[in-house]
This record gives C-alpha cells, sequence and structure tokens, in this order.
C-alpha cells in the first residue's frame, strides 16, 4: 500500500519505518524543515534501537521518503496516519490542536476514499471530532476515522510494532476495518489477535492500559516505602507478588517514580476525562499523587543523610532519561530530583549514554557532564543512580570509591546486592531494603 505519515516523533517514525520494512511505500510528514533535511540525509533524528538499521535500508530501498509538503504526501496514499503530538495542558487534557489543524487541512485535499487513522494517543471521542472536521468539506463517502493506539515502549518500540501483543482497531467501517486487517496482517503472522472494536472503546483502551501498568508501579513504590519501615525487602516482596499467575513480575519494580512521554500524559488525560464527566476516579488520583512524591524520594534520602546543609556538595548522577535504551527526557525523575538539589545549594555532575545533549538544553552550564560514567564522579561527595542503563550494573567498586570524596551511593534502581555493598563499605541507600551503612 501507498501509506502516509504525519508526524516524525517516537510514534510516528517507528511506525512509517516499520510499514515499509512489510514492503510498503510511506511518506512520512513534518513541518520541520530541518529535521525533514536531516532524515533525507540519512540521518536518525531519535535514539531508538534497531530503528537505524530499518531507517537505512528502507530510505535506500525507496520504501521511506520524507517531505513537509502534506498535499503531496497524502495524494496516493490509501492509509493517512496521525501521528501528532497531544501535549497536555496545564489542567492535565490533552491538546488537540495539532490533530485537528491536520484534518481541517486534509478536508480541502482528499478527492478519492482514504483511511485516517489517529495513530496518537487521544481522548475518547476525539475520532468523532476528527470526523466532524473531515465531513466540513467531504462527502462522507470519501473518508473513514479509524483509533488505532500505540502500544510502544520506547527503548523496544521497533520489536513491538513488528511483534505486537495485540492490535487494536476501532472503527465501524467495514471497508476501514478491511483495509486496516490487510495491512496489520504480516505482523501478527504468529497468532497475536487483531481486535476489532469501536472507536470510543479503542481510544480507552489506550488510557486504561497506561494507566493500570502506572497504578502497579505507584503500588509497588509504596510497598517499598513501607517496607523500608518495617524492615522488610522489597526484592523479596517483589518476587513473592511476581510469581502469582493472576499478577505477574512486569511493571513491579520499585524505582523514583514513573516518567515519559505516555504514562503521566496519559494518567492526567483520563482523570481529566473523569473530571469531565463528573466522576471522582479516587484510585487514579492517587496513583498521580504517589508519583509526585516518589520522584523525588532520592532527593529526600540525599538531604537527609547531609542533615539538609548541600551547600559546597557535589552529587554525581549516573542516568538522566526516564528509562534505559532511550534519550527521552520527558517527565523523567532525574530532572526532578536534579531540581531539588540544584534548589538546596549543590552542586551535580552527570553522565548518561545518550541524553546528555536533551539535558544540556534544558540546564546549560548549570550542571557539569561527564565523559563517561566515571569521570562524572570525580570530586563528587555522592552518587545517586536514576536510570538502569545496563552500563551501571557491573561497575568497578574499587574505582567508585577511588573517585568518590566518600562511599555514598543512593540507588534509585536498586541495581546492587546489599551483602555486596556492606562487603565492599559502602553507605548504600536503596528504594525499599534496608540501608547499609
Amino acid at each position: 500500500m501507498n501509506i502516509a505519515v504525519v508526524g516524525t516523533g517516537y510514534v510516528g517514525l517507528v511506525t512509517g519505518t516499520c510499514f515499509a520494512e512489510t514492503g510498503n511505500h510511506v511518506t512520512c510528514v513534518d513541518i520541520d524543515e530541518k529535521k525533514v533535511e536531516r532524515m533525507r540525509n540519512g540521518e536518525v533524528p531519535i535514539y531508538e534501537p534497531g530503528l537505524d538499521v530499518l531507517f537505512d535500508r528502507n530510505t535506500k530501498q525507496n520504501r521511506l521518503s520524507f517531505t513537509t509538503d502534506l498535499a503531496s504526501a497524502i495524494k496516493d496514499a490509501k492509509i493517512i496516519f496521525l501521528a501528532l503530538p497531544t501535549p497536555p495542558g496545564e489542567d492535565g487534557s490533552a491538546d488537540l490542536s495539532y490533530i485537528l489543524g491536520v484534518a481541517d487541512q486534509l478536508s480541502t485535499m482528499i478527492t478519492d476514499y482514504k483511511v485516517i487513522v489517529d495513530k496518537s494517543t487521544v481522548p475518547v471521542g476525539t475520532s468523532e471530532l476528527v470526523h466532524a472536521k473531515l465531513a466540513a468539506n467531504l462527502s462522507e463517502d470519501l473518508f473513514d476515522v479509524v483509533s488505532n493506539p500505540e502500544f510502544l515502549r520506547e527503548g523496544v518500540a521497533v520489536e513491538d510494532f513488528l511483534r505486537p501483543d495485540r492490535v487494536v482497531i476501532g472503527t465501524s467501517s467495514e471497508k476501514a476495518e478491511d483495509l486496516m486487517m490487510e495491512l496489520y496482517e504480516p505482523f501478527v503472522r504468529q497468532g497475536n489477535p487483531i481486535i476489532v472494536m469501536d472507536e470510543r472503546s479503542a481510544e480507552m483502551t489506550k488510557y486504561a492500559a497506561n494507566s493500570y501498568l502506572a497504578a502497579r508501579i505507584s503500588f509497588m513504590n509504596e510497598i517499598a516505602n513501607l517496607c523500608e519501615k518495617v524492615g522488610a525487602n522489597v526484592d523479596m516482596v517483589r518476587r513473592g507478588m511476581g510469581s502469582d499467575t493472576r499478577i505477574g513480575k512486569r511493571f513491579l519494580f520499585p524505582g523514583v517514580g514513573y516518567g515519559g512521554s505516555c504514562f503521566p500524559k496519559d494518567v492526567q488525560a483520563l482523570a481529566k476525562t473523569a473530571q469531565e464527566f463528573k466522576y471522582d476516579f479516587r484510585i487514579l488520583n492517587a496513583v498521580m499523587n504517589v508519583n509526585d512524591d516518589q520522584r523525588i524520594v532520592l532527593a529526600k534520602k540525599i538531604k537527609d543523610y547531609f542533615n539538609n546543609d548541600l551547600k559546597g556538595k557535589t552529587v554525581a548522577f549516573w542516568g538522566l532519561a526516564f528509562k534505559p535504551n532511550t534519550d527521552d527526557i520527558r517527565e523523567a525523575p532525574a530532572l526532578y530530583i536534579i531540581d531539588e538539589l540544584l534548589a538546596a545549594g549543590a552542586n551535580i555532575r552527570a553522565f548518561d549514554p545518550e541524553a546528555m545533549e536533551n539535558v544540556k538544553a534544558i540546564y546549560g552550564d548549570r550542571i557539569t557532564f561527564g565523559k563517561d560514567q566515571y569521570d562524572a564522579l570525580v570530586g563528587a561527595d555522592a552518587l545517586s543512580i536514576v536510570t538502569e542503563w545496563s552500563v551501571f550494573r557491573t561497575p568497578s567498586f574499587d574505582v567508585i570509591k577511588k573517585l568518590l570524596s566518600a562511599p555514598v551511593i543512593f540507588d534509585g534502581r536498586n541495581l546492587y546486592d546489599l551483602n555486596r555493598m556492606r562487603e565492599a563499605g559502602f553507605y548504600y541507600s536503596s528504594i525499599g531494603r534496608n540501608l547499609v551503612k
């Protein structure tokens, strides 16, 4: 098929590249001329493992192309994916201006039947708003609007797209359903389901899934905080819980809260929807409150250790991205912790394998960046581990002790064994486990 993908962020670029990989001809559209030029020159503008290989192959074989011209991109396309930003407003509601703006443009360009697909995460009822924008200038036999939420995890987005657990298609049109089934058939050859439902249910499915996963994280962080008070070990509790097949082991890792482009925004948007319909979604509100507190729990531990006197102290950071295998810092817990420590007068030395340029754009010279993980430790009074990159899992503890002014580690991801840290002579504070000192 000929496909157009409007928007080249994480979702749009992964979507377009993976559809090209299965033999479709994909044109990706973006209003950022410099970004489009970079992609035309073979540069992948985001860090996502495995994407560069597919990107290179499909651009060289002319199945994947880029433009700023929306009209030319959609001219021959049978399916148009809208993968546009839906940033949260101050009240938590999703900003639909980008999606509705493009829908308005499409209503003056479409001349033959096309399927318009909401790939962005959008509130319930958005497909109807897009439909209304299109119908303002188009005959309804020229288009159908489909909700097709994405379930991509940054860091493994390519794998998630090529081998999805499930594909959700929200449509009331048999014609659109047939086209979407044909498009996705190569991705579900192992038998994973394509689930067809109405548009509103598809839109709700995305928010419900992410909010539930966020609830698991916040619940586990509450358990971890209680473990510290009662003297239990959250690692053991997690293993005991996760072996229950009704619960499972995923998303039961305690830490410094959830971040990224999906969970915070989606939980807020679902809570806002509940508010609009006058429903008091108490569990979801509690999830957000727990996460707000958890994001700065490491900062509180550091402040307590230094008796609330951080002036002149230097704290090293390992990890800045909201999770490993991405350069995404949207709602990253590290930024909240850094803000707390800077406000208290601390100096920050930081290292992240991929996210440092993005953080530099925010803080400039207010923090110092290491050439590698050990360079970030030079002269620091403590190490704070915030993102669980693999490179941090098996460090040289002898080198860490040598470079730090004191052997002090605050671990927000529980990377190290308590006994080993005790034997190595560290002050080691983690999440939901006994303090080693």
